[in-house]
């Protein structure tokens, strides 16, 4: 049962004092305080939950088919050119690796110009021709300057996008391409920002405002209802919607993990989820302010002047109200803010490319190089349900954005600040293993995970992998086969990892074999010392880094 035009009616309220206002475009604040952040509510009392979600199902999978909660009345306005709905993919090789088992990735670079940004740019373009809005403004580093030429073009509207310097020329090329007027900022993004919002205000122009663009927030969290949707399906038949307990994403002004949340708080509400997600937030070590002031404790982050990324979709040194809103939620419902370099970000664009087949762009592989070390410092646990946002496709302009400064900036070779792939490090390394070991037991109950190590090992075909599923299982073809390396995991049912062990360490005919323990596990104290003597200990995830290979070559010499 959906609104008719006629029953639909939108307000925006306050995030401050929660004055509520209509819906209006000339509406910059709150009239009562000044509060320059308003979000979108909707008047769903005529409107059946039960019956919208069976009428949601003959609908088709694209954004708009929750269109009861967006912020337009009239569906004849919508602007489209078939974004949202994006695929839901189960990670397999990466999520064995990381030793999770229920990682997922919201692929947002299948829509129409290749990010998630189409997202705020359907709703927002949707809203304005409501509005009769017939020319806009826009500060970007590309992405959403793209989305916004595109939609505007199909609704007739005139764009001004501005770009900082430090945005790749393509980028500007390809908004320019759909007809927008591109105006090259030299300075920075946030520079940018005040110059467009200059712009508007002498030549009369609407301004987008990005965070406090109403549009942009009600178009991010329709990826939370597609995620909800999704998860239900794949988790639990379509039964019911589901909540992660991780939504991760890089962030620069925030806008996207706040409209996440808002979708989930509105599902809440409604009762089709049971429970809020934790956010997992990522920025560049170039520009963190949202870190660097979460970590001292403060709810103000202290603007960054001179970013020192080259990853310009993530250089906003000023996130303003937007980490406000960010850090009460993590206090609220749990998470946490961490920073990646980009060299830990284009190494994690490779293992995702090279493990799931999924190629990236550089925030998304700063989202990735982040879930590395959540995972690594326990804050993100084996049985969690995690779901990455996967922002943008890697660009075809990738030199354009590292030019000479890929060599002087970001050198793959220095080992001991960037980790490697596991296929190149480990096979390497096999060479120097290959006259010490020639039968390796893995004992694994994650048949995924035991596959990934299976893999690698076998790659040049010089050892014979045979893998256990359980601890009984393993123990049996220890005994049998008597082999030259074991590699076990701990956690398993019946017979664990700490029994198998034992059991070797008891036996003199397999007492010598070398034993590497490979566990998502926070050991305890005693655990740790029940483990001592030649073992060596790797963290689920290790094996992604040179460190899996040094373990294992020093295990067997």
């Amino acid at each position: 049962m959906s609104l008719s035009n006629q029953t639909k009616h939108i307000e925006l309220e306050c995030i401050n004092c929660h004055t509520r206002v209509p819906l209006d475009k000339n509406i910059s604040g709150c009239p009562n305080c000044g509060e320059n952040i308003l979000e979108a509510r909707y008047d769903l009392s005529q409107l059946n939950v039960q019956q919208w979600l069976q009428e949601l199902k003959r609908r088709g999978d694209r954004l708009w088919r929750y269109h009861e909660v967006l912020p337009i009345y009239d569906t004849a306005n919508i602007v489209t050119l078939g974004e949202g709905g994006t695929p839901l993919i189960k990670s397999k090789a990466l999520a064995a690796s990381l030793g999770l088992k229920n990682l997922y990735i919201k692929d947002e670079r299948q829509g129409p110009t290749g990010s998630f940004k189409d997202r705020q740019a359907t709703v927002a373009v949707s809203a304005l021709r409501e509005m009769g809005v017939d020319e806009l403004a826009v500060a970007s580093t590309g992405n959403v300057a793209i989305a916004y030429a595109a939609y505007c073009a199909q609704a007739g509207i005139k764009l001004w996008a501005f770009f900082p310097s430090l945005a790749p020329g393509d980028k500007m090329r390809e908004a320019a391409l759909y007809g927008a007027e591109v105006m090259k900022i030299t300075g920075t993004y946030d520079q940018t920002k005040e110059l467009a919002a200059h712009f508007a205000r002498t030549k009369g122009v609407f301004l987008d405002k990005g965070i406090k663009s109403v549009a942009a927030i009600e178009a991010m969290k329709t990826m939370a209802y597609e995620i909800a949707e999704q998860l239900g399906q794949q988790m639990d038949g379509g039964e019911h919607w589901r909540t992660p307990d991780w939504f991760l994403q890089g962030v620069s002004g925030g806008m996207g993990p706040i409209g996440v949340g808002k979708g989930f708080r509105e599902m809440y509400d409604f009762g089709l989820v049971d429970k809020m997600p934790s956010m997992g937030l990522v920025q560049s070590t170039g520009c963190a302010p949202m870190v660097e002031a979460f970590d001292r404790g403060q709810r103000i982050a202290t603007p960054i002047d001179t970013p020192q990324t080259i990853i310009a979709t993530l250089a906003t040194g000023n996130p303003g109200r937007a980490y406000e809103l960010l850090y009460d939620y993590v206090q609220e419902y749990g998470g946490s803010f961490v920073s990646a370099t980009d060299e830990e970000a284009f190494n994690a664009i490779r293992i995702l490319a090279r493990q799931d087949g999924i190629s990236v762009e550089p925030a998304t592989g700063v989202t990735f190089a982040g879930l590395f070390k959540m995972v690594r410092e326990g804050i993100i646990k084996p049985d969690d349900v995690v779901v990455v946002n996967c922002s943008g496709h890697t660009m075809p302009v990738e030199t354009q954005i590292l030019g000479d400064q890929w060599q002087r900036q970001v050198d793959l070779s220095q080992q001991s600040q960037t980790p490697v792939m596991p296929e190149e490090g480990l096979l390497s390394a096999l060479d120097q293993m290959d006259k010490l070991v020639r039968r390796i037991v893995v004992v694994e109950d994650n048949p995924d995970a035991a596959r990934l190590m299976s893999r690698i090992l076998r790659a040049k075909g010089n050892f014979d992998v045979h893998i256990a599923t359980d601890g009984a299982k393993g123990i049996e073809i220890i005994r049998e086969i008597r082999p030259d390396l074991v590699i076990t995991d701990l956690m398993m049912p019946d017979v664990d990892g700490f029994t198998v062990i034992d059991t070797m360490k008891s036996d003199e005919n397999m007492s010598h074999i070398p034993i590497i323990v490979v566990t998502a596990k926070e050991l305890t104290a005693k655990e740790r010392a029940r483990l001592s003597g030649e073992i060596t200990l790797l963290q689920k995830g290790s094996f992604l880094d040179q460190d899996f290979v040094r373990e294992l070559v020093e295990a067997l010499e």
